[in-house]
């Protein structure tokens, strides 16, 4: 899944921190009533990454970074709004009382840090400000006025109530926080508090273009710091417009979680290739790994997907970075339609899932996601390894990804499916990587991974008949 990255200089500043005689950015009531609109979309089914783009251009930025912050302390807010009405209001004055006492919770008590800080009585006027520039709204700035006053004299005892709800101290719907206590009794609280933390940004250098201690110090020259991580990684010690990047735009690089890289190393390892190997990317947009197979080994690659508009993404993503495959319009899990009867060396699936294990990229997915997707999409993987299963030449490898936490997309997945192939061999993989927080790095026993997302993987080779 991919989505809109939040940098650092995306977020809006408050007017105490602009520097003096520097200009004036949109006002915190205009961003507030175009986040109020974000949020009211995001809770009538609608993806950020779809939203996001509708926002003018010289407002995006501020927004995205307080729609962010809104979703994050989401359960928070509306536990709060329970409060303070006697009957649930409106959509339109919902989302901007959400947005606005997301903003006056203080970072430790609602177990985020995104670096918005603006004083209470501030928010309250913009967003009554915010409130009388919309049509939704204007009639209603009183009241919601009445109720973020209420909260400033009350706030103890209202924050202290709604604690003790869990989708109000987690920010998760309880659905999602049942499954993973069931998943991961040892780490499920650590995995929350993950979510709620902005994700690092993490860069691939292209081994084709540039090596990466070169290109550490290109960035370090530039006044970034970095830590390598993974084979090809760099962890930036502060997000970073990719404008910014040396050779971004000619290739050296691009935007990935450690998590994600993982995929090439664990796919291609063992053998050395060529040009005659074919290698299937079932699943391939936006491009990322694709392009990462591509930039460690020289195969003869074909990628799917089943979205005309993203494979064009894996286009522009291959284009840039000057590598070259086959890319194809097609459903994986129907290959009579795509398949030419040659069978592949190695397959990728990165399968659709939930997205579970990428929650603090996309605070999004949380409120989208309802309990009834996970067996749904269990369904979708499962059809999509049997059909690609037959793909694979003897002795080849496929390698089972989702970007998910939920052992049903994972571990579960697996086990189901070497109980009806049994050439199927499970080789020594990942399994579940769980997402965690500089505060809680180390604490996972299975897979200690740091700051990676949330992912699962497994490598299943082919045994001969």
């Amino acid at each position: 899944m991919s989505g809109t990255r939040l940098t650092a200089s995306a977020a809006p500043s408050s007017p105490a921190s602009r520097p003096p005689g520097a200009p004036l950015g949109p006002s915190l009531a205009t961003q507030l009533r175009h986040t109020a609109r974000c949020v009211r979309a995001v809770e009538q089914g609608q993806s950020l990454s779809d939203v996001l783009p509708q926002v003018a251009s010289e407002l995006r930025p501020g927004v995205q970074a307080l729609t962010f912050h809104v979703l994050r302390h989401l359960g928070t807010a509306r536990a709060l709004v329970e409060q303070l009405v006697q009957r649930k209001p409106e959509a339109a004055v919902q989302a901007l009382l959400c947005s606005a006492l997301s903003l006056m919770l203080e970072d430790a008590e609602a177990g985020s840090s995104s670096g918005l800080h603006y004083a209470a009585h501030t928010v309250v006027n913009q967003a009554v400000d915010a409130a009388r520039q919309d049509r939704g709204t204007a009639r209603q700035a009183a009241f919601i006025n009445a109720c973020l006053r209420r909260f400033l004299r009350e706030r103890p005892a209202l924050l202290a109530a709604a604690m003790r709800l869990p989708v109000a101290r987690w920010n998760h719907p309880l659905w999602w926080i049942e499954r993973l206590q069931r998943d991961h009794p040892e780490h499920w609280q650590a995995i929350l508090k993950a979510n709620n933390q902005p994700g690092p940004m993490t860069l691939r250098v292209n081994r084709r273009r540039v090596e990466r201690a070169a290109y550490q110090q290109a960035l370090l020259a530039i006044g970034v710091a970095s830590t390598p991580v993974g084979a090809d990684g760099l962890v930036l010690d502060a997000p970073q417009p990719v404008t910014r990047l040396p050779g971004f735009a000619q290739g050296h690089c691009s935007v990935q979680d450690a998590a994600a890289q993982l995929a090439a190393a664990l796919l291609l390892e063992g053998r050395n290739w060529s040009t005659a190997d074919r290698v299937l990317d079932a699943c391939a947009a936006p491009g990322g790994k694709t392009a990462h197979l591509l930039e460690r080994a020289d195969v003869s690659l074909l990628a799917l997907d089943v979205d005309a508009h993203r494979c064009e993404r894996v286009d522009d993503t291959l284009k840039r970075l000057r590598l070259s495959a086959e890319v194809r319009c097609a459903d994986a899990a129907k290959p009579a339609t795509w398949w030419d009867g040659q069978p592949f060396d190695a397959i990728l699936l990165d399968a659709p899932c939930t997205a579970s294990g990428i929650v603090r990229r996309h605070p999004d997915v949380r409120w989208l996601r309802r309990a009834s997707d996970v067996d749904q999409l269990v369904k979708v993987q499962r059809g999509l390894l049997e059909a690609l299963w037959p793909l694979l030449k003897p002795g080849g490898r496929l390698v089972y990804a989702t970007c998910s936490v939920f052992r049903a997309e994972g571990a579960e997945q697996v086990q189901a499916f070497l109980e009806r192939h049994t050439n199927a061999v499970h080789r020594p993989s990942p399994g579940h990587l769980l997402p965690a927080s500089a505060a809680v790095q180390g604490q996972f026993n299975d897979n200690p991974v740091g700051g990676y997302d949330g992912f699962f993987y497994t490598c299943l080779d082919k045994a001969a008949p």
